[in-house]
């Protein structure tokens, strides 16, 4: 087991007073027998208004109403956690899975049914493509998975974007570079392309970077192998997810679940000055 402790700042400052409407926080990591919360503290300003509870993937959601007109609107987060994923590789698939390709069990297929389908359904062709010059056929699934994973962060060159969204597959593809949200993207789409059930992961990665804070949040991918449930896996460093990750937050939709969101209304043109500051350390 291993403690790490994740502060996050996001701060926006404006150029003159405005009315900030609900905001929406995924912030909380998520719970379950590989992670346990240890303390929990959140500081928000103006002053506000909040109510917590699950949303449709089970992730910890905060709303957020502000009770007066501000020119700042600052929300700190600090976690620290108890990590017990400390083998990540220590698991079997079913027997009928070990293959590529099968069928996911009858009972199954209803509930992972919405996580093979194509989110960016236009871009199909062009990453089918891509995927029979990666010579795939004939590998075992995990192997199929894994060079995929690889293939994705030693191909294609990582940048840090400030635009909101991601980019759809083919961008992706066509310039081969990307943000880690980008990279989690196109291997989504790929894995559905393949039949595989896969959904979208936020939250964050203890690395030598985010040590000294500067940082920001991570994404990666998860995809349901029978035997061994949700499995991660790290387009952006080509690794197999394991306690140096923290998940936040799960969905089907790669642009569904970013960490702050919200709105504000104000008079004139708003272009607020925003700050995220990530920082994950190891305690013990």
């Amino acid at each position: 087991m291993q403690r790490l402790r994740i502060k996050h700042l996001t701060e926006y400052t404006f150029p003159s007073q405005v009315t900030l409407n609900q905001h929406k926080l995924l912030l909380r990591p998520r719970e379950g027998h590989d992670v346990r919360i240890e303390s929990s503290k959140l500081e928000i300003s103006p002053a506000y208004n909040i109510k917590w509870q699950r949303d449709v993937f089970d992730n910890s959601l905060a709303l957020v109403n502000f009770l007066e007109y501000s020119n700042k609107l600052t929300i700190a987060s600090e976690v620290v956690i108890q990590h017990y994923d400390q083998t990540p590789l220590d698991f079997m698939l079913e027997s009928y899975a070990t293959q590529y390709p099968f069928s996911y069990a009858l009972d199954e297929q209803a509930d992972l049914a919405i996580f093979q389908q194509a989110t960016f359904y236009k871009d199909q062709y062009i990453v089918n493509a891509w995927l029979q010059q990666q010579g795939l056929n004939g590998m075992e699934t995990f192997s199929l998975l894994k060079n995929l994973n690889r293939t994705i962060s030693q191909s294609f060159r990582y940048q840090i974007r400030e635009e909101a969204g991601v980019q759809s597959p083919t961008e992706t593809l066509s310039q081969r570079s990307g943000s880690c949200r980008d990279f989690a993207t196109l291997f989504i789409e790929a894995c559905r392309c393949l039949g595989l059930a896969s959904r979208f992961v936020s939250g964050y990665l203890h690395a030598p970077a985010t040590e000294v804070g500067n940082a920001t949040t991570h994404a990666w991918v998860e995809v349901y192998l029978p035997g061994t449930g949700w499995k991660g896996f790290d387009p952006t460093i080509g690794e197999v997810t394991g306690n140096r990750h923290i998940a936040v937050a799960v969905a089907r939709n790669p642009e569904a679940v970013p960490p702050v969101s919200g709105s504000f209304i104000g008079f004139g043109l708003m272009s607020p000055i925003m700050v995220v500051d990530v920082q994950v350390n190891l305690l013990s």
